[in-house]
């Protein structure tokens, strides 16, 4: 009896310093998150990507300075809003995310007195560039993500994912036309 009680206590003990662990492992990572701030002359929301297992969203979004350009070297970035958990809820993209939702590249094409452009190729889509253009209107920074969705030059606004049990099925990129008349689809099948 004595080595079955012995037993027990070490498995609850072994059980409690794991749990302790974990405890430990999400504080740490939770402290490790910053919040996200977005700059005065940010566009927030450029587009997004929305998926068939949840209404969150992953949306990309393009820092600017004061005259509307891209700012620094990486200016388009990445994060989650949490639709689930309520309005206005955004989180930070995770480092083992950023393989399904990341950027596999940008780089600044021109920076001017009123805007700029960014070339932008998501890790999702590497033989897709999305160019993004940024100018002030009135007196607000506005930016525009272009690129060919079903052979016609759209400004893209969501690629919607339709998921299967193991992975990707399609997506689906949705855009309305430059001229603005009309919204246009394309199914990419993975």
């Amino acid at each position: 009896m004595g080595r079955a009680v012995d037993r027990t206590r070490a498995a609850r003990s072994k059980l409690r310093a794991a749990m302790g662990a974990s405890v430990a492992l999400l504080v740490a990572s939770a402290a490790a998150v910053e919040p996200l701030r977005f700059g005065p002359y940010d566009v927030a929301r450029l587009f997004s990507i929305s998926k068939s297992e949840n209404r969150n969203d992953v949306v990309y979004g393009v820092r600017l300075d004061d005259r509307c350009a891209p700012r620094g070297d990486s200016p388009v970035f990445v994060y989650w809003e949490m639709l689930e958990r309520g309005p206005g809820v955004t989180e930070p993209v995770l480092d083992r995310e950023l393989r399904a939702y990341g950027i596999a590249s940008q780089r600044v094409l021109a920076r001017g007195p009123a805007g700029g452009s960014v070339d932008l190729v998501l890790r999702a889509m590497p033989s897709r560039h999305i160019l993004v253009r940024t100018d002030r209107v009135e007196r607000a920074c506005k930016a525009w993500p272009s690129l060919s969705i079903g052979g016609t030059d759209a400004y893209l606004y969501d690629i919607y994912v339709k998921l299967r049990p193991l992975g990707i099925d399609s997506l689906l990129l949705s855009g309305r036309t430059t001229d603005g008349t009309r919204v246009v689809h394309e199914r990419v099948v993975r």
